[in-house]
């Protein structure tokens, strides 16, 4: 329905949402760029994350452990907001800010498919790098899941329950949940796929990109097989180190003669701005790696881009 994939790009009306379901949600308040930070940094519990409401790929969102910090996120996003590109997409919602209480533990990235309403999961991602924040640039997407069965089963419930409480019936699911001893928290549940190119790490049955399962589920063809291909697969979003222009970049011929890496996309050209987040949206390219086993996928990742090289200037 219109209703849930509105809601599902709306972050305060998806927390409103699974918070009436009872279903785990970091703590929010919503808040407007005109608000004085300085008196509602005695409002929020910390650490907290301050976040818009509509942008994805983490870009805007900040973390902050006391008052200071906060005032200092709120006035750096509230810059962000008001940049026009920004305003453009997100019209009234580029007004407020979204304030989390952090939530700690180990975080993972589901993709599901929904058919009539239930859900099957395509894969589940371990992200090895810890997202603590201040900012919080993906790195490295790894699957399959090493964590437990029953925790893995307790990430699908969770995941079920919470497009279900949407109202999402068909079609693809991207979910973000972070996992500690009090169970699986939402902290992103989107009526889309993956990414960027992020999809090109997965392949099913025979053979099928996530692109092609989704089309064939959308005109009502015949799936011959949902389960992922048996060896262990991953993707590295090869993050800007500092702003400024990239003048050079070497080592992917290199990189792509790592033991598991199957390829080496640079998206960014020479002579292009590159900026880091939180005011970014674009990683300088992805690292694609496959192995028998995770562990493998992930070290073959982390070797790759330690032979990669780029040359950045910074703004004059």
């Amino acid at each position: 329905p219109v209703s849930a994939t509105a809601a599902a790009k709306d972050k305060h009306r998806l927390w409103e949402i699974l918070t009436a379901a009872l279903i785990s949600t970091p703590p929010s308040q919503l808040f407007s760029i005109e608000d004085p930070p300085e008196v509602l940094a005695r409002k929020v519990v910390y650490p907290c994350v301050l976040k818009p409401t509509f942008l994805s790929a983490s870009r805007g969102v900040i973390r902050a452990n006391h008052p200071d910090e906060f005032v200092a996120a709120f006035y750096w996003l509230s810059r962000i907001l008001t940049e026009p590109d920004v305003r453009r997409l997100g019209g009234a919602a580029a007004q407020k800010i979204l304030v989390e209480d952090f939530i700690p533990g180990k975080e993972v990235a589901l993709e599901g498919l929904l058919q009539n309403g239930t859900l099957s999961v395509l894969a589940l991602f371990d992200k090895p790098d810890p997202l603590d924040g201040p900012f919080f640039e993906e790195t490295i997407y790894v699957t399959p899941s090493r964590l437990p069965a029953p925790v893995q089963e307790a990430i699908a419930e969770r995941t079920g329950r919470a497009a279900a409480a949407l109202g999402l019936k068909e079609g693809p699911i991207h979910a973000e949940l972070r996992v500690n001893e009090r169970g699986p928290w939402i902290i992103e549940l989107a009526a889309r796929s993956i990414g960027g190119i992020c999809s090109r790490t997965l392949r099913f049955g025979v053979g099928l990109t996530l692109e092609e399962i989704i089309l064939r589920h959308a005109l009502r063809m015949p799936i011959e097989s949902l389960e992922r291909e048996r060896p262990a697969s991953g993707v590295m979003m090869i993050p800007i180190p500092a702003a400024g222009v990239l003048i050079n970049y070497q080592g992917v011929e290199e990189a792509k003669k790592v033991p598991g890496v199957v390829d080496v996309k640079i998206m960014i050209h020479r002579k292009q701005k590159v900026i880091p987040l939180p005011e970014g949206r674009r990683y300088l390219g992805f690292l694609f790696a496959r192995a028998p086993q995770p562990e493998q996928v992930e070290a073959a990742l982390r070797e790759a881009h330690r032979k990669l090289k780029f040359e950045i200037a910074p703004f004059k």
